[in-house]
């Protein structure tokens, strides 16, 4: 399915791009759809990061990202690196001793936070103690008259907060900003919000609450949790392309779920299972059946293990679980394969043979499909030009069968 995020960017008063606003978009329609702000901003992250890529989005510079305070409640941001959003609280928020706390924890972080004007309310008893933990104060130019936006200016200004300008729509309404002390700005004047889109590939049956309670475990091991998210091909896919961003300076590419888990710890990948499954409890996520889970898995399976007895080796070799994978999913979500294989660490020989190219990846794709559409005359031929034995060939499927078979059983029941 094809997912959007939306970015406007903030301009200094030399009119040089600083940062960038992230907004929710679940169309090519260029506005804020009628959907929750929970939803909007869990959906967001994992689209900005996981999906779209968040260097693509940032180009090195920090992002702002709305949050309501039931997303604070749950520490949501802590999951996602400080050097790279900022916390904006959503205009509905209300100033309150929770508030408080929460953005005193999350600028102990390292977090920056900005706050919209309307929680810089007179009456409110904690206004003026949430306001010196800001960072940014934004006073929106289409809701705020002269007088309440000197009064905010003064307030914020002796405090050094900076101050944003949003919603400048004329060059009047830029310049009275600039010439009252206001250093940041945002609005259509400059530049309407542009919108990026990409494909996810939907989770496949793993529940990510369940996942995080497990992961979560003191004694969960390396082998628990690679197993674990191997068995979601959405999963497994949404890591690799997270893992060898740009970002990261990785001196080699990752390819495969093990080394990921190795290099960066449970912790890391912990964190991104925990806003999945915080998407997951507000929200209704699409997801594919259980028997095309097993079948996808089936087929990434199957073709490791050809790779393997094909090149004579006892341990598993990087790329041919993941064409398998990749190759099931775009035939059955109908996802273009140039943007499923879109920053993923694929070496040129698996891109080919997704492409269709035939070497040596596309001859154990074409042998493991064979099996699937049990095309004898075509079993034959590959076996032959790879030298693999049909019963060998065949014992090795009805393993595969058994093991997404095991997979499917364990994730349902391991509660």
């Amino acid at each position: 399915m094809e997912v959007f995020v939306a970015r406007q960017p903030i301009f200094n008063q030399e009119e040089g791009i600083v940062a960038y606003e992230l907004l929710y978009r679940n169309n090519h329609i260029n506005e804020f759809p009628n959907v929750d702000g929970d939803r909007a901003t869990t959906e967001l992250i994992i689209n900005s990061f996981l999906n779209i890529g968040i260097d693509a989005l940032s180009e090195g510079r920090p992002c702002f990202i709305n949050f309501t305070e039931k997303l604070l409640d749950m520490r949501l941001p802590s999951y996602v690196s400080s050097k790279k959003i900022v916390i904006e609280l959503v205009e509905s928020t209300r100033p309150s001793r929770n508030l408080l706390e929460i953005l005193k924890e999350m600028k102990k972080s390292h977090y920056k936070i900005a706050i919209n004007s309307s929680l810089l309310d007179e009456l409110n008893p904690y206004s003026n103690d949430i306001l010196e933990q800001t960072d940014y104060v934004k006073v929106d130019f289409q809701k705020t008259d002269k007088n309440v936006r000197k009064r905010i200016n003064k307030k914020a200004l002796a405090t050094d907060t900076i101050l944003i300008a949003e919603k400048i729509e004329t060059n009047e309404e830029y310049l009275e900003a600039k010439s009252n002390g206001f250093s940041l700005f945002q609005g259509y004047y400059f530049s309407k919000p542009a919108i990026f889109s990409t494909f996810d590939i939907p989770a496949c049956f793993t529940s990510y609450v369940d996942m995080r309670a497990f992961i979560s475990k003191e004694k969960t091991s390396v082998n628990d949790i690679v197993e674990f998210i191997e068995r979601d091909p959405s999963l497994s896919y949404k890591i690799l392309k997270l893992i060898n961003s740009p970002a990261n300076k990785l001196k080699e590419k990752i390819y495969h779920i093990r080394q990921a888990v190795e290099q960066f710890g449970p912790f890391e990948i912990e964190n991104w299972i925990y806003v999945l499954a915080a998407r997951e409890e507000l929200t209704q996520t699409s997801s594919v059946s259980l028997d095309v889970a097993k079948l996808c898995l089936t087929r990434g399976r199957l073709c490791e293990e050809i790779g393997r007895i094909r090149n004579g080796k006892s341990e598993k070799i990087p790329g041919y679980f993941m064409t398998g994978i990749l190759s099931f999913m775009n035939g059955v979500k109908a996802i273009p394969i140039e943007k499923m294989i879109d920053s993923l660490p694929l070496n040129e020989e698996m891109v080919q043979a997704l492409m269709g190219v035939q070497n040596e990846y596309k001859d154990v794709l074409d042998l493991a499909v064979a099996v699937e559409k049990a095309q004898w005359k075509m079993i034959g031929e590959i076996c032959k030009k790879l030298e693999i034995m049909e019963t060998d060939l065949f014992k090795l499927y009805a393993e595969a069968i058994n093991w997404s078979n095991r997979m499917v059983v364990e994730d349902i029941c391991y509660l």
